[in-house]
């Protein structure tokens, strides 16, 4: 019998990947293309939904082209949580003030809508409850409610449509406007099984949306998975290289996707503290550009400054909890890059390129390595640099956009070694965070035993390591280093009926790589260094304190 196979589509930041995937969840090939982002000005980030599709066109036809096409038994997409906007005959409206109509994607990480989220919290409506008690810039109804008030005629009177990117995608793939339950609940404020809250619309000033039964937004919601319509259009199917009537199921947001590409895996035999106790004992993390803490629950949990609980948004039937950092890979690199030894250490790295593997950050590693030959751990070489690393704002515990990244012990010179202690610096701050982010959810009764990681930045073993010190959590991370695309893929199985649930796939394709325990001898650190690290923010909020008043 010919192996049959799922295909896995993931529209990133700046890239749509493909990848086709057996049904015991191993990456057969994939493909990638870079996605145009525009800043037409500040804070403002745009794409072309158009772009888009043609690219995961592209990837899809690469990654498929060495199976028949009867083999690929169901297609599963992921995307940025972006706002795509088209009119009623599903063209593109333009979401600029140069009305450009192919630029009809506001992107995830545009905070133009930053005064608008302000105003949509002060009204206090009970549907904040569920987002951690702040509307935050980077969900949906901030950015509708700016289109209105700025580009009424060139944009908001013309739109008949307003997608969340991963819901375009599956509507471009089957022709249904079906949305997905996990976009409309995490970013919407769809509350199911009421649905949507028309007092919440009205007294925000979005009162248009409630129009033909919510038509612009989303009458008609369904669990991730599902399977959506007949499956692949005929247009769809010619467009994406597969046969028409492929099972496509309901959309992700891309980390809700690796989050179903790590949670569910066996742990049978690893010693985890998990083994044995229910999926509610693992927290997912999805680290790229930004960093997502996913925690799911039985029943609902209200953590303040954390996003839900959102009933089935991940995993059909569980509520999920969703903690975040706004920048993390970013601010990395934006540490890195902006050091004045960043020069010579790229020249460093260049000497080194025969080495295969040889890269900035396993350079800055291998440095702070030989830095460290005195010290019984690499980490001890940050307990007098310190960072706040909330550069881009605190999406959790704090829910506080308008907070600013410190930095406390820098000397008077610039090497090669400062550099990387920065870098060291940086990273432990960042894993403080997820443990301010753990110490919420568990105030709040969540019982988290073990963290289990995807993303770009879990593939640098220094920050995994640091991860799993400053939290005292042992860390899992995927056979697959792909695993948002496995989750995305999980769906095409799901939709295909090969398997039954979401959990049943999650099981079967999501797989344990590699196990990183916690350092006990640096319990005593970092319990120091998190005082330091809560010290900061009120020494922060002390500061803007003392320069209000004149």
């Amino acid at each position: 019998m010919a192996e049959v196979y799922y295909v896995g589509v993931d529209v990133g930041t700046a890239s749509a990947r493909a990848a086709l995937v057996t049904r015991d969840g191993l990456l057969k090939t994939t493909a990638e293309e870079p996605i145009t982002i525009w800043k037409p000005q500040p804070e403002h980030y745009v794409q072309s939904s158009t772009e888009i599709w043609q690219k995961c066109c592209s990837v899809v036809k690469r990654v498929t082209s060495g199976v028949q096409s009867s083999q690929v038994r169901g297609i599963g997409f992921d995307a940025t949580c972006s706002l795509v906007v088209l009119d009623k005959s599903f063209q593109p409206v333009p979401v600029t003030q140069e009305c450009d109509p192919q630029k009809n994607v506001v992107m995830w990480m545009d905070h133009r809508a930053a005064e608008q989220a302000a105003r949509i919290t002060n009204t206090g409506h009970r549907v904040l409850s569920r987002v951690g008690g702040v509307m935050s810039q980077e969900m949906q109804p901030p950015k509708l409610l700016w289109l209105k008030e700025n580009l009424k005629e060139s944009c908001w009177d013309k739109a008949a449509h307003f997608f969340d990117l991963p819901d375009f995608l599956s509507w471009k793939a089957t022709g249904s406007i079906t949305r997905s339950l996990c976009t409309l609940v995490c970013k919407w404020t769809y509350c199911p099984p009421e649905g949507w809250d028309s007092s919440f619309w009205t007294s925000v000033g979005l009162e248009d949306v409630l129009e033909n039964n919510f038509s612009k937004i989303g009458s008609v919601a369904c669990s991730p998975g599902s399977p959506l319509a007949e499956g692949l259009t005929p247009e769809a199917a010619a467009d994406l290289g597969l046969n028409p009537g492929t099972a496509v199921g309901a959309s992700l947001i891309d980390a809700h996707a690796g989050g179903l590409g790590v949670i569910g895996a066996d742990v049978q035999g690893f010693g985890l503290p998990c083994e044995g106790r229910p999926i509610t004992s693992r927290m997912a993390m999805i680290c790229g550009t930004s960093t997502c803490h996913m925690a799911i629950s039985e029943q609902p949990l209200f953590v303040p400054g954390v996003w839900g609980p959102y009933l089935s948004a991940m995993v059909p039937g569980l509520w999920l909890n969703e903690g975040g950092q706004s920048a993390t890979g970013t601010l990395v690199d934006h540490i890195v890059k902006g050091h004045a030894a960043y020069t010579q250490l790229q020249e460093q790295v260049n000497q080194r390129v025969p080495f295969p593997g040889a890269n900035t950050y396993a350079h800055l590693n291998s440095h702070l390595i030989q830095m460290a030959s005195s010290h019984p751990a690499v980490d001890l070489l940050g307990s007098s640099l310190h960072v706040w690393p909330d550069f881009h704002g605190n999406r959790s515990p704090l829910a506080d956009p308008t907070l600013k990244g410190m930095v406390t012990g820098l000397p008077l010179s610039q090497t090669l070694d400062d550099l990387a202690l920065l870098y060291l610096a940086t990273l432990q701050a960042l894993a403080l965070g997820t443990r301010h982010i753990l110490e919420a959810m568990k105030e709040a009764g969540h019982d988290i035993r073990t963290l289990f990681l995807c993303g770009g930045l879990s593939k640098n073993p220094l920050f995994v390591q640091i991860q799993a010190n400053a939290t005292g959590l042992a860390v899992v991370l995927p056979s697959q280093t792909e695993a948002v695309i496995v989750g995305a893929a999980v769906l095409g199985a799901c939709a295909s009926r090969d398997c039954r649930t979401i959990q049943e796939a999650m099981e079967k394709m999501a797989k344990v790589g590699r196990v990183v325990q916690p350092d006990q001898e640096l319990q005593s650190f970092y319990e120091r260094k998190y005082k330091v690290f809560l010290q900061l923010f009120s020494h922060q909020r002390e500061y803007q304190a003392l320069m209000k008043h004149s």
